[in-house]
């Protein structure tokens, strides 16, 4: 009898193989991409509000800036290197 698995489609194997390796990529990508953008939008809204004369802690410039290093950082943690090797 033959192996069930050699009846599969090689893409599709590929892909499969690949999940397995990395589950949840997309949704972890859709998680640190909603992070960055978050961060970006606060220090968006920092930097009008800086730029309109009103007081922006640096306490408060510097967790933002952190959350938008982290969530960039995991962003490109998380990227496909598979294309980067071939």
């Amino acid at each position: 009898m033959a192996d069930p698995s050699s009846r599969l489609d090689p893409e599709l194997k590929a892909r499969l193989l690949q999940e397995a390796r990395t589950p949840w990529r997309g949704l972890r990508r859709a998680l640190w991409l909603a992070l960055f953008a978050s961060a970006a939008v606060g220090a968006a809204t920092m930097a009008l509000r800086a730029s309109s004369g009103g007081v922006v802690p640096l306490s408060d410039l510097g967790i933002q800036g952190l959350a938008l290093l982290i969530s960039g950082a995991l962003l490109w943690w998380d990227r496909n290197r598979d294309s980067a090797e071939s």
